[in-house]
């Protein structure tokens, strides 16, 4: 079944009541309503199941007496003794709501909350809770069910064609084992998943492996972040006994609410400083999401999650709906970290008294000793030794670089299990309107299995022939043993420029590849061959361009080599990094009459070698031959008739190039370049590396030299060239993010530069903004100041949590973002150029919306809008 709801995962299934002896029940409060997703917990067992959505549960159990215990939040837990023998036993709990004990403050000139030393006591033991189990396996029942709510007006008949009712329930449920180790590897197995058509991927690991003893869950902050402080206020609100340990509540409320902050109730154990429950919200996008976990101990002084609740809701470009995440998880079989056995007692230099003989913190001796022997040591020196026993435990594992590893596979009779398994592993009870749902997918996936029969069938003789529209929309046809031919989307390059007209390509490849997979299964060896014709005509320069290329890799795991060689007369922007999309230069220059691009022509040879030895280390170098011709314009057509606005020339406006930069010329370059990420982190899932770029700064180095006794022309570039630039972020957490891109180079020699050879800035005449915030200017000429001397730039964007619209919360729920960017530019030869703006960021979830004007020294120059893409999409 197909629809475009991204809140609904369908299912085929049908609950089977099966028979056999244990306990069910149903779990209310003392009005009679019931308790969804409270906890039943077997004491004797070490184990449990939650209640569903109305308060229902059922546990299977074999003959004999067990303590069983009922836990909801803000309620008292109950405790019951039941004995099974060979049927059924019917029990009921009726939870009172929790009875809180205050402390007695005394209310004096400086007096803090007790919350305040709660939560600096625990926000200290978070970490160490974190490395407190070296590995630890559970069983992980997932439902998740969802409803949608609303949808557009035009689209409600077409989802219900395709089956999907708005109000309706849609679940999908999945049993999994999930194994943690230290530091961060989580190995998951899916055992068993229920679902329809393609959605077999349903993963509990994202939400059950995430810890908020962790800074940060899925990016927003925790309440037991080392900087938690500056993110929330906390307001103790009682305190009381459950299960023989002293519980605190404490409300949790951000200074600045909005995205990526939590709100709500957490509860900490007194002494061991553990989390026993939280009830939290947050949002991102604009989505609400709630976050329940009940705690149970596993062993002494070690308390783990035994259910979750997630729930998601909101709306966006019309739909709206409800999406619920139960997970239960049981079975939990751990192994403590030996370095932490010992419990050290924190005390509160700010509140307690600091006893005379105390543990202290020496930097100079090992932490995994000190450690040992630390009963009792204040927050400051705690959070110390932690920190430091963290930083040992790091530099002693082989792959320091690796951020976290995850394994993820799925049995092979998942998706086989019959129901009466189901009967037997699922620990909750299935509402009527699940079951209605199920009732419901199980007849409608006979129709789709035989449409998506029926289909395949047709495609797979379809993908066989040849269509002359995959010309244009692209296409690719594979004849086996790796032989692949493949046309380009072709109708993108349908455009106008004044230099050809109206203009039309043609681009595809032939592939020759071959894959082997080496010892460890996991390893790829990709070698292939690589052709590539690309054609191009002009239909009022009359003039036809080619070129052909050839390339040649070598890929082995993450480390490449590339190597190829390319020619033929082709048509390029001065500045071939094309700072102009072609089709937004013909609706500018149709529309306005208005032709920013500016091109040359050449005859070319070119041959190149690129080295990954490594994600954080590329070299590239290349030597080419060119012979350059200058073009005029050949078209004066446009739908703008104003006589007073005429096409430019094909020229470029510089405010340093004389004649001699738009001479024809030949030019032998050779060129080098390195990419390099100090410091870069990687994941690692089912065995393949993949590296975390944003999470190291990217620094490049360029050389380019033009080499003239190397050609038969007096006017042949002669110049060296040299540039280093850096670009990353710094992420300042509450304040906000700063994006920066810097660079600065140098013609060493520049005895002879033609303007190609100029550098040139990422410059921007339109209203359309470039996908990254921090890669080019916004108003800047596209070559008024490209030139052949020194030259500095810098981009800078800076994003506001909260600024000046978003001090509204109204606003910040709803995912928009204020920044404001710098950007400045500086050659031998021009003014100080700078910009500066402002922009709203997330705007419809998808778009950005810019403001700004640029600057000559102190001199107006420019301003105007710009449209985007938001920040928060990556498309690189």
């Amino acid at each position: 079944m197909k629809h475009t709801s991204l809140l609904l995962i369908f299912i085929i299934t049908l609950p089977f009541l099966g028979t056999a002896q244990g306990i069910r029940g149903k779990v209310s409060n003392d009005r009679g309503e019931e308790l969804p997703f409270a906890s039943i917990f077997i004491r004797n067992l070490g184990d449990g199941v939650p209640t569903n959505q109305n308060g229902y549960y059922e546990y299977k159990l074999k003959p004999g007496f067990y303590d069983v215990v009922a836990q909801y939040l803000g309620y008292s837990s109950v405790i019951k003794t039941v004995e099974i023998q060979d049927n059924w036993v019917q029990l009921d709990f009726v939870l009172d709501e929790q009875v809180y004990a205050l402390q007695e403050v005394t209310v004096k000139t400086g007096q803090e909350d007790p919350a305040l030393t709660i939560m600096r006591k625990a926000i200290t033991k978070a970490k160490y809770h974190r490395l407190q189990l070296d590995e630890y396996s559970m069983m992980v029942y997932l439902k998740g069910t969802g409803k949608l709510t609303n949808a557009p007006f035009f689209l409600k008949k077409e989802l219900e064609k395709d089956g999907l009712k708005l109000n309706e329930a849609y679940t999908t449920e999945s049993v999994s084992q999930i194994t943690f180790r230290q530091p961060n590897t989580v190995t998951e197995k899916v055992i068993s998943i229920r679902s329809s058509g393609d959605n077999n991927q349903t993963s509990p690991a994202p939400y059950i492996a995430t810890s908020f003893y962790n800074p940060k869950i899925n990016e927003a902050v925790s309440p037991l972040a080392p900087n938690a402080f500056a993110y929330y206020r906390f307001k103790y609100e009682g305190s009381f006994v459950d299960q023989g340990v002293m519980v605190n509540r404490i409300k949790v409320s951000p200074r600045s609410k909005g995205e990526r902050v939590f709100e709500g109730t957490i509860y900490i154990i007194e002494n061991i400083w553990a989390i026993h429950s939280l009830d939290l919200t947050t949002s991102l996008l604009g989505f609400q999401i709630g976050v329940k976990q009940l705690y149970t101990p596993v062993a002494e002084n070690v308390w783990m999650p035994a259910t979750h609740t997630y729930t998601f809701g909101g709306k966006f470009f019309g739909f709206a709906g409800e999406y619920t995440y139960l997970a239960s998880t049981r079975d939990y079989k751990i192994t403590l970290n030996p370095d932490l056995i010992v419990e050290t007692k924190i005390i509160d230099e700010k509140v307690d008294e600091v006893p005379k003989e105390i543990t202290t913190f020496n930097r100079k001796e090992s932490a995994l000793e000190q450690m040992a022997n630390a009963d009792q040591m204040t927050k400051k020196d705690f959070r110390k030794l932690i920190n430091q026993y963290e930083k040992e435990a790091a530099r002693e594992m082989e792959e320091i670089a690796v951020v976290s590893e995850r394994n993820y596979s799925i049995d092979s009779l998942a998706s086989k299990r019959d129901l009466s398994y189901w009967d037997s592993i699922r620990p909750v009870k299935l509402t009527e309107e699940e079951i209605r749902g199920y009732i419901r997918d199980d007849s409608l996936a006979v129709i789709e299995a035989a449409k998506v029969s029926t289909v395949d069938s047709i495609a797979r003789k379809a993908r066989r022939k040849f269509s002359p529209g995959d010309i244009l929309t692209g296409g690719r046809y594979n004849f086996g043993k790796g032989r692949t031919l493949a046309f380009d989307q072709n109708f993108t390059k349908f455009s106008f420029n004044t230099v050809e007209g109206f203009k039309v390509g043609l681009s595809g490849y032939y592939r020759l590849e071959k894959v082997e997979k080496l010892a460890d299964s996991v390893t790829r060896h990709v070698r292939s061959w690589n052709f590539s014709p690309e054609l191009r005509y002009g239909f009022t320069s009359q003039q036809f361009y080619g070129t052909m290329g050839i390339r040649r890799s070598n890929t082995i795991g993450r480390k490449s080599t590339t190597f190829g060689a390319q020619g033929g007369r082709y048509i390029y922007q001065f500045n071939t990094e094309n700072p102009i999309q072609e089709q937004v230069n013909m609706l500018y220059s149709l529309l306005f009459r208005l032709n920013y691009m500016k091109l040359f022509e050449q005859d070319f040879i070119r041959a190149y070698y690129y080295r990954r030895f490594t994600d954080a280390f590329t070299f590239r170098t290349q030597i080419s031959w060119a012979e350059r011709r200058m073009l005029d314009n050949n078209s004066d057509f446009s739908f703008y008739r104003r006589p007073e606005r005429v096409y430019t020339s094909n020229t470029p406006e510089n405010i340093e190039a004389g004649p001699a930069a738009f001479e024809n010329h030949q030019a032998f370059i050779w060129s080098s370049s390195i990419d390099w990420r100090p410091g870069l982190k990687y994941r690692i899932r089912n065995g393949r590396k993949s590296p975390i770029y944003d999470s190291a700064p990217l620094i490049n180095l360029k050389y380019r030299k033009a080499i003239p006794s190397l050609t038969n022309d007096i006017n042949a570039a002669d110049f060296d060239w040299a540039e280093v630039g850096i670009e990353h972020f710094f992420n300042f957490g509450v304040s906000g993010k700063l994006d920066y891109n810097l660079t600065a180079g140098t013609f060493l020699n520049n005895n002879r530069v033609g303007f190609m050879d100029f550098k040139h800035f990422g410059g921007n005449r339109t209203v359309f903004a470039n996908m990254g915030v921090a890669t080019n200017y916004r108003f800047l000429d596209y070559y008024q100041y490209s030139t052949s001397s020194n030259y500095v730039s810098a981009i800078v964007h800076y994003q506001f949590r909260k600024f000046l619209l978003t001090q509204l919360p109204m606003l910040r729920f709803s995912g928009i973002r204020e920044n404001i960017f710098f950007n400045y530019l500086k050659t031998e030869n021009s003014p100080h150029y700078w910009e500066a703006g402002y922009s709203l960021d997330n705007l419809f979830r998808l778009f950005r919306l810019e403001m700004g004007v640029g600057f000559e020294n102190s001199s107006y120059q420019r301003s105007g809008v710009r449209f985007g893409i938001a920040s928060f999409i990556n498309i690189n």
